[in-house]
């Protein structure tokens, strides 16, 4: 089979294309067939050394797949050939709290991840694929996907709350979608005038331009009558969390998931405690969470915004397009 891996040397143009021998699938795993892979920011980290040097070299990269099982291993009796899968980006969580032991099971980091013609899981790490989606629609869920269900459920989401998101990536995109589904109101920011209808096309009731409005939480609170929006969707890390604290309402909520605006920086933590703020970091979620997800996707009849699909031979490409940061939704790998 073809396989992309890190192989000590990083950087996107480092990523070696090679064969490699078919895995067999020991008990209690599935080899699965893979259709399409799609990325996310910290594989982009991964690929580029800046989320650790730290790895089992060689490593095949990306968390997040869709395909078909081929063949199952000894005892597995919850899946067999040619069902229609997910890869959960966590193998070990399978439901209840995270746990120090939970990181060490991450696809794509801990071990070997999905940009390969074929990959093995744990019989516990794949989900059923919802019947009205694309391998390729499939493939964005894992982190992203899961990411905004956590960040929403945990955050105790409502019908009628008011719901801000940040930027058009995979995890501000579906918290915009299942935000609405609920029945909440969503804010949405961006820097870009481009994006600003297809915000509003995907059901942001407002949205908000930062390049325009650089203190944008002012504008938040201007548009919820003075008192700030239940669940903050942070992204951004440690360049906007002070900006949300203020555009959250007393009481708030605000699920940190993100750097985008960078890893390092200081922060008042005073205004928190003055508004009774509470901040909790999201690290994607477990398989029961990915289930309850998915049941919400089918019933609504959601689809996944993909902004572009790349064949497997332009998986450098795809990450450099991802770097950019031109990209509405996922960006998706197409396996030959």
């Amino acid at each position: 089979m073809k396989r992309y891996v890190i192989d000590r040397e990083f950087g996107i143009d480092e990523l070696k294309l090679e064969e490699a021998e078919i895995p067999q699938p020991g008990p209690g795993e599935v080899l699965v067939k893979i259709k399409a892979a799609s990325l996310n920011y910290r594989d982009l980290l991964m690929v580029t050394g800046n989320y650790t040097r730290n790895l089992p070299f060689p490593l095949v990269p990306l968390s997040d797949g869709a395909g078909e099982i081929v063949s199952v291993g000894g005892g597995v009796t919850r899946w067999k050939e040619g069902d229609r899968v997910i890869g959960c980006f966590f193998q070990e969580w399978q439901a209840g709290r995270i746990n120090s032991m939970v990181p060490k099971s991450a696809l794509g980091g801990a071990g070997n991840g999905v940009l390969a013609e074929y990959a093995l899981f744990r019989e516990g790490g794949v989900v059923p694929l919802p019947e009205q989606l694309t391998f390729e629609e499939g493939a964005t869920l894992p982190c992203a996907g899961v990411t905004a269900w956590n960040c929403l459920y945990k955050g105790g989401l409502t019908c009628g709350d008011t719901v801000l998101t940040m930027g058009t990536g995979g995890v501000s995109l579906f918290a915009l979608q299942l935000a609405k589904a609920a029945g909440a109101r969503v804010i949405s920011t961006t820097g870009s005038v481009a994006k600003e209808e297809r915000l509003r096309e995907l059901g942001a009731s407002e949205v908000i331009n930062y390049k325009k409005h650089p203190d944008w939480e002012k504008q938040v609170l201007q548009l919820t009558g003075g008192s700030g929006v239940d669940i903050v969707i942070e992204v951004g890390g440690a360049g906007t969390l002070l900006q949300s604290i203020k555009a959250c309402r007393m009481g708030g909520q605000i699920s940190l998931i993100g750097v985008l605006t960078g890893q390092r920086g200081e922060m008042n933590p005073f205004p928190a405690v003055m508004k009774g703020v509470s901040i909790h970091g999201v690290y994607v979620g477990s398989r029961e969470m990915f289930e309850e997800m998915n049941r919400t996707i089918a019933l609504h009849r959601i689809r996944p915004v993909i902004d572009r699909l790349f064949p497997f031979a332009e998986a450098r490409e795809a990450l450099h397009y991802l770097e950019s940061g031109a990209h509405v939704g996922k960006v998706v790998i197409a396996m030959p």
